[in-house]
Parts: C-alpha cells; structure tokens; sequence
C-alpha cells in the first residue's frame, strides 16, 4: 500500500472514531436554575446523581418515571412512612425505589448532611420546610459543591408552584413536559378563581377535620394552611380562622356546632395503625369512605347541623393539598360551593387525566366523595 494510501486509511480512522465519540458523550455544561425561592442555583447538567427529600409524586410528573433511575437517595418517612400504600404502588413501577438510600427526615432530627455528601449527588432537591429548618446541615452540603435546588408546593402559592415545576425540569432535563404541567397548574388555578369571580352568592361557612383518630377525636383543624388556605382562596368562611393558636390544631366541639357549617370536610387518607380513620386514597372504595366517615356525623349536635341535614359532608384525600395536583381539590370543594358555576368541572375526571399522562400508577380508589351518593 503507497505510504498516501496508509495515511489516508488511519485518517479516514481517526474521523470514524471521533464522529463515534461525538455521538456517544455527554457532554457537561453549567447551567442557571431559579428555585422556588427564587435563589439562583447552578447546577453542571445533564445531572447523573439526584437525591430527593420531599415532593416525590411531583418529581415524577416532571421528569418521568425514567428519571428515577438517577436518583440516589430520598428521604423515605414522608413517603413510604406517611403513605404505605401509595409508595408501594410507585415501588412497584420504580425498579430502585425500593431499596432507595435513606438520608433520614428532618421532623424526626435523622436528616443527614453526612449521607447525602457520600452518595456525592449532583443536586439536591429539598422542600422549603427543610431547608429552612436545617440550616447547619445545607451549609455543609453546599460547602461540599452539592447544590441544592429548593422546591416549595406546601406555600400554596401559584408563583411558587410554577417556579417549583420549572425548576425540577430544567435540572432533569425535561423542560417541555414541566412547561406542559405550569401551564395546566396555571390554567386550572386561574378558572377556577374566575369562575368564582363570576358566581357571586352568599358567602358560605365551610369547616375541615383532620379525619385521622375517629369521631370521639376532634382532629386539627386549618387557618391560613392547606385546607385553611384553600378554603381562603376560594372565598368561603374558614370557621378556624381566629379561633386556632396557630396554623393547625383543635377547633372546639361547641364553636363547630354553634358556626352551624354549611360544609363539613373530613380529611382521610391511607394511614397504617389508624383503625377509625377516614380512608381514601387507591385501594379505598365508595362503601369503604362513606362507612368510616359517616359516625362523624353521629357525634352530639351534628345530626342538627345545616352541612349533615343538607348532605353536605365530604371525606377528601389529606394528601391532595398542597401538591402539583392540588387543583383537584379545589375543583371539587369549588363545586360544593359554587353547583352552577362548576357544573361542567369534573375534579374526578380531572385527576383520572392527571394520572394518564403524568403518573405511573394507574388511577383508582376514591379521594373525594360525598357521604349521601
């Protein structure tokens, strides 16, 4: 072979190989994430390593449930701890959630800026509570070179949500998909305001429980936070505004039965170990929500009570305020409230939608449900 030929030949190589680099490497850039508090964050993307601490089913929205394969850590109490039955459904589709590393949870002081270093992630997405409460831990973490990305669904906050929504995209890659979920969070949040904008009425007392310990418990009720702020937000009377010490706890008996609501919601859930609780959620059933929550209404002075005369006691999922979902909610007590102006809405074909195109897990159970069919 003529020496031209040779070095033709390993050219000819050479530019095999690099075209074959090219198409196969990854490529790292630093890029500029706005959190939910507005922080400016950088981060070195594609990210590899991710370790979670809140907001898991959110998480999962935004980037997919392929993402998971990056993560490598969570926080698991307030999942699989709080909710059993939801994680076991994610657990079943997410092939690693499972056996997730635990970095520990802060409501319970085992959150540990020494786990998440070692597992060396690239970004750390981490609720507001959180990083509010655990300075120390995030400036060692930060002091490591993790970034740390805060999300913040709890403020309920529409600014906040799109932020947050925003922010898990573009870390994870998945900008148009959490575009896509801004946008219905926007939409929904907004029609629903200004179809309560339109309706008008008399302004209606509605009172929410905590559904967790049974009738003979008077669970926490809400001011200015979940159930509190969305009652606010959809221009009802809070009966716990001015009467709670703070945020959540107690309403009195004799208060409740003397404000005389025209609604009543009993918030339940999936909990393990509360044998009288309100259950919603996947695996409960009409039959099953109603008879747990129909002996609320058989305490002393409710069966008098305008809400339980006129049907007007829910069971609603706890854990649906204060989420990317948490339209939902407010379509169906926006519906209570306000019958013709959200005649059309369908809060339950909302969610079923919601699940299709966003969630892993098939949609099932009841999260919403009045006592009388």
């Amino acid at each position: 072979m003529k020496p031209f030929n040779v070095f033709a030949q390993h050219l000819r190589n050479c530019l095999l190989l690099l075209v074959a680099m090219l198409a196969t490497a990854t490529w790292a850039a630093t890029i500029e994430v706005t959190d939910a508090l507005g922080r400016k964050v950088k981060v070195t993307s594609p990210v590899q390593r991710v370790v979670i601490n809140f907001n898991y089913e959110e998480f999962t929205a935004v980037a997919g449930k392929d993402a998971w394969a990056k993560v490598v850590g969570m926080s698991r109490t307030p999942w699989e701890g709080w909710r059993p039955a939801i994680f076991k459904r994610y657990a079943a589709v997410i092939p690693n959630l499972q056996a997730m590393p635990d970095v520990g949870h802060s409501d319970e002081g085992t959150f540990s800026a020494e786990k998440i270093i070692a597992l060396k992630p690239d970004v750390l997405f981490i609720a507001e509570w959180t990083f509010n409460a655990l300075k120390t831990a995030r400036d060692q973490i930060e002091a490591a070179g993790i970034p740390i990305v805060v999300i913040d669904y709890n403020a309920q906050v529409l600014e906040r949500h799109l932020a947050s929504t925003r922010a898990i995209g573009k870390v994870m890659g998945t900008d148009a998909r959490a575009e896509e979920l801004a946008a219905l969070y926007d939409r929904e949040y907004k029609n629903i305001l200004a179809r309560i904008a339109k309706a008008g009425g008399t302004r209606k007392k509605v009172y929410v429980e905590l559904g967790q310990a049974g009738p003979d418990t008077v669970g926490n009720s809400y001011s200015g936070t979940m159930w509190g702020k969305i009652i606010t937000v959809l221009g009802a009377e809070n009966l716990a505004d001015g009467k709670l010490p703070g945020p959540w706890g107690p309403l009195n008996a004799e208060t409740v039965i003397a404000a005389d609501p025209d609604l009543i919601f009993i918030a339940g859930s999936s909990w393990v170990n509360k044998p009288l609780a309100v259950k919603t959620g996947y695996e409960a059933s009409a039959d099953v929500t109603r008879k747990s929550l129909e002996p609320y209404t058989q305490r002393a002075g409710w069966p008098g009570l305008k809400a339980v005369k006129s049907g007007e006691v829910h069971a609603i999922e706890h854990g649906l305020c204060r989420t990317l979902f948490d339209f939902v909610p407010m379509q169906y007590m926006a519906k209570r409230l306000y019958p013709d102006a959200f005649r059309d809405v369908d809060p339950d074909a909302s969610f079923r939608s919601y699940h299709a195109k966003y969630l892993p897990v098939a949609y099932s159970g009841v999260w919403m449900l009045p006592l009388k069919p």
